[in-house]
Formats: C-alpha cells, sequence, structure tokens
C-alpha cells in the first residue's frame, strides 16, 4: 500500500489532481486495505466528522509576504504520518520548517482538537497561526 500512497502523493505534487481528491484516494485505499467498504461519494453524510475538517494555515508578514493554505484534515493525516520528516531533508525548504512542532499537529489529529492549535507573534508583527475547523 506504501507505493499506492506515494503514487497518489505524486500525483497530488505534479497538480493531477487535487489535494481533497488525493485524500479520498488514499481513504480508499486505508479502507481496501483494512477490508471496509467505502461509503459512495454521491451518498451525503448525515453528519460531518472531524475527519471532513480542514487544517488552514495562515501566515501574515509585514512585508506581505502572506501565505494562505487549506489541506484536508484526511490527507494532513496520511502525508504526516507517511513521512513528516520529508522537507525538513530537502534543502530548500529545511529553513522554513525547522521550526515547526510536526508532532503536535498529529497529535491535536489524534485527539481531534478544533480550532486554533498555533499562534504566533513576532516582535516586528509578523503572525502564523494554525487552526483546525
Amino acid at each position: 500500500m506504501k507505493k499506492e500512497i506515494e503514487k497518489v502523493l505524486t500525483m497530488v505534487q505534479e497538480g493531477q489532481v487535487d489535494a481533497e481528491k488525493g485524500a479520498e484516494l488514499i481513504q480508499v485505499l486505508k479502507e481496501k486495505e483494512q477490508g471496509t467498504s467505502v461509503e459512495s461519494s454521491d451518498t451525503p453524510s448525515k453528519t460531518t466528522s472531524y475527519m471532513d475538517k480542514t487544517l488552514k494555515i495562515r501566515v501574515v508578514s509585514t512585508e506581505n509576504d502572506n501565505v494562505n493554505v487549506n489541506l484536508p484534515i484526511k490527507l494532513v493525516q496520511v502525508i504526516l504520518s507517511a513521512g513528516h520528516n520529508i522537507a525538513s531533508k530537502i534543502p530548500q525548504s529545511e529553513q522554513y520548517v525547522k521550526d515547526i512542532d510536526i508532532d503536535m499537529i498529529l497529535e491535536a489529529i489524534e485527539n481531534e482538537l478544533d480550532g486554533q492549535i498555533v499562534d504566533v507573534k513576532s516582535a516586528n508583527g509578523d503572525t502564523v497561526s494554525i487552526v483546525i475547523e
């Protein structure tokens, strides 16, 4: 199954499928491996589960270097569980991820934490927030 998940992640990275579709494909792979049936995406769910929520990352810089990222929780959990240290090994991204506590985010997902989980304000006015909604 690891190869199939890697293939889906590559498809997301290359833009062949969007992040939400990638998360659905990975969920199907996991359920197939566990031998459970997959609920049809055409059938509306009566209740929204925690795994249907979104992790939102917001960076607001005083120099207008702003970032807005929205990721389905399903995809976040799979990516972080599959290899959360990949970005720290890539020289171009190492400086940006070295201070992120990935384990804290995984723990928040496992405990179904909702709302704001990170709120950082620097002395020069830059802000970083991570929210699950």
